[in-house]
């Protein structure tokens, strides 16, 4: 069952109740309170995975994201994708491509951040509402429309059946 919060300026649609609560309990945490830490932490709460381990994806003490947790044992198809949207919208950019050495493992690794590898899966909706975060200055709010075409989701990111 999503849950929707709604802020000083605009509603913000969540998985969970966990993912709610995961997200105003770390943004006291981050250095800063800007769009890329919003945007970040939004992302990370997205799994039960990446909520789990978030002090293997993120550093709150320095700012840094920790690339190398896209190889631990914890990792879902589901939690990776999670990981990749957050770095990314962090970042501006595919950090953990600097992981590899060889050209073609770099390059492997940046296809992972491309929109088709991102979005397809049941969390799409929420990286959306990630994206808006970020960029919410471009982005064109209609929470109406989005709940309206979003199908529920559970934990583990598989669609619900009404």
């Amino acid at each position: 069952m999503s849950s929707t919060a709604l802020g000083a300026e605009k509603a913000i649609i969540f998985i969970s109740d966990a993912h709610e609560k995961f997200y105003y309990e770390k943004l006291k945490e981050v250095r800063y309170q800007d769009v890329y830490h919003k945007a970040l932490v939004y992302c990370l709460g997205i799994s039960d995975d990446t909520r789990r381990n978030i002090k293997s994806i993120y550093d709150f003490k320095t700012g840094c994201v920790k690339t190398e947790c896209l190889h631990e044992g914890w990792q879902t198809s589901g939690s990776v994708r999670v990981v990749r949207m957050a770095f990314n919208l962090y970042c501006n950019g595919t950090p953990s491509v600097l992981d590899y050495d060889d050209a073609e493992e770099q390059v492997d690794e940046c296809r992972r951040y491309t929109v088709e590898e991102l979005f397809c899966c049941a969390y799409a909706p929420y990286f959306w509402q990630a994206i808006q975060i970020r960029y919410s200055e471009y982005a064109i709010r209609n929470t109406q429309r989005i709940t309206t075409i979003c199908t529920p989701c559970s934990e583990d990111g598989t669609d619900v059946k009404g």
